[in-house]
């Protein structure tokens, strides 16, 4: 019997087992993880390393030198995992990988590492969305969350507001038509001499500000759930140069609170105004900007104003790591999705 024989033979089998242990992986930027997960909501393990440090001298993540430190660590990771949630490696169900969005060359060493591991152990391999493993984030950090819910999904690489109607039913409703928030942060650290990751900077840096610049965002997409956010990162980085070339000092720690203060008002209107408008009274926040103290604090607030639930996950789990593949890829099992075979290769983009 071939190899995808065997895997689907065990992949069918898994839908109605009850306990299912599932090793994921995890390499689309500068972290490498690799996570053992029980059930999609018990984690036994989750290492990660992280490229931080790395990266910080370049202002940023140099995806050569993110794919090369891949290699060097993903080995030594999956011992870590394995040896962390006390198991071997014949108590593994199942291998779930990120495939895509992301690095292509990061990605392809998690992909062809889980694709080796897989074929090793003859076990069912599952390709998961790095986008749908941040929605899955907040399935282990609230153990009773259940769909429907709405989900404001603010990571490095896109801003949307989805309808999570089931675990692998969800909805498009709005989307960034430009830049994602996390890149917008990113370019506002920078102007401002902050280091790489600029979000935590300069969620650090406004707690010494105040909202004295009144920066806007676009109007042009009010009245929909679409986000711009090139227009407000270009101000910012307009009324710090001009300042420069005048020789005027500006207050950096009032810029940062006063773009902050923009960013998460149009984020918390939109993803109020998603909620009563599907008639939902559940708000999921997800991805690493989920993380930013001033968003939370805005969310938190308005859902209670407005009888929504909040959830967001905890700290550990906003940023990219395996345990969220593992537990979105028990969800895509169940439902009889998400099995790959070895022809597997990463996507740069995935389909939101």
């Amino acid at each position: 019997m071939s190899y995808i024989e065997l895997a689907k033979q065990k992949f069918e089998k898994l839908k109605t087992k009850k306990d299912v242990i599932i090793l994921a992986i995890e390499s689309s930027c500068d972290e490498t993880s690799i996570a053992v997960v029980k059930n999609g909501r018990e984690v036994l393990s989750n290492i990660i390393s992280s490229q931080i440090e790395i990266h910080r001298r370049f202002g940023g993540v140099v995806p050569e030198v993110a794919s090369r430190n891949h290699v060097l660590a993903i080995n030594n990771i999956f011992e870590q995992a394995i040896k962390e949630a006390e198991i071997d490696e014949q108590d593994i169900d199942a291998v779930a990988v990120t495939y895509g969005a992301g690095l292509i060359g990061a990605l392809l060493v998690g992909v062809n590492f889980a694709k080796g591991l897989a074929y090793s152990l003859n076990l069912p391999l599952i390709a998961v969305s790095h986008v749908y493993g941040h929605i899955a984030a907040n399935y282990i950090s609230h153990k009773d969350l259940t769909p429907p819910f709405i989900c404001l999904m603010v990571s490095g690489g896109h801003t949307a507001i989805l309808r999570v109607e089931d675990y692998n039913k969800i909805k498009l409703l709005g989307t960034t038509v430009d830049d994602a928030i996390g890149e917008a942060f990113d370019k506002v650290a920078r102007v401002l001499s902050l280091p790489y990751p600029g979000g935590p900077e300069i969620d650090k840096l406004a707690r010494q500000g105040k909202d004295t610049y009144k920066f806007t965002v676009s109007k042009s997409l009010k009245h929909s759930l679409n986000f711009s956010f090139s227009g407000i990162k270009t101000e910012v980085v307009n009324l710090v140069h001009n300042a420069k070339q005048k020789g005027v000092e500006l207050n950096s720690a009032d810029i940062a609170c006063s773009f902050q203060e923009a960013v998460t008002k149009e984020l918390e209107e939109k993803s109020v105004r998603a909620c009563k408008g599907q008639n939902i009274c559940k708000l999921v926040v997800a991805g690493g900007v989920g993380a930013n103290s001033r968003l939370k604090e805005r969310l938190s607030k308005a859902c209670e104003e407005n009888n929504i639930e909040f959830f967001a996950p905890n700290l550990k789990f906003c940023t990219d790591n395996a345990g969220m593949i593992g537990s979105m890829a028990y969800y895509l099992l169940k439902d009889g999705l998400g099995l790959a075979d070895l022809s597997l290769t990463a996507k740069a983009n995935v389909d939101l």
